[in-house]
């Protein structure tokens, strides 16, 4: 499968709806909602977590993560002087285990590497993306309520040399 990255456009807001909205559809449709109900909290919580990151994380490279079918995903990083922040990762569903995203990661984990620096992230505690990050190399580094936040350092700086 030929995966690509390109720049986010604002054409791109409703797929990143739908894709945001497939990762929490599960989770909504517990709660005994109609779909028109779960769509219209989906969306607030869409528009919320879009201003947020723009707030929070201006200046990241967003970008949309493709292949020949269309866009597939997103990929969101920050970067510092001393870090790489993994913002946000997400495929659509019927992607995901096909080892899009540990390739994505594996990119980043280089140029942590290469710029000595470490690649940071939080990850929701229910997440089962937890267990590839902790396969990737990174440990704890602290937690929230919701989140566990985790480093993975750069190689020469890793005692374990992972």
């Amino acid at each position: 499968m030929n995966i690509s990255l390109r720049p986010f456009a604002l054409a791109d807001q409703e797929f990143l709806f739908q894709l945001y909205a497939e990762t929490r559809r599960q989770e909504v449709a517990a709660w005994g909602w109609n779909h028109e109900q779960q769509d219209a909290f989906l969306r607030m919580q869409f528009n919320a977590q879009q201003r947020w990151y723009e707030m929070a994380y201006e200046g990241a490279e967003h970008q949309i993560i493709e292949c020949e079918t269309g866009p597939i995903g997103r990929i969101m990083v920050m970067r510092g002087d001393s870090f790489i922040l993994l913002v946000d990762i997400a495929l659509l569903a019927e992607y995901r285990g096909r080892g899009i995203g540990s390739s994505l990661l594996g990119g980043l984990l280089d140029q942590g590497d290469r710029g000595r620096v470490p690649v940071r992230l939080r990850v929701l505690k229910t997440n089962p993306a937890r267990r590839l990050y902790e396969r990737l190399g990174f440990v704890p580094a602290g937690e929230d309520e919701m989140y566990l936040h985790m480093d993975r350092l750069p190689k020469e700086l890793n005692a374990g040399g992972l």
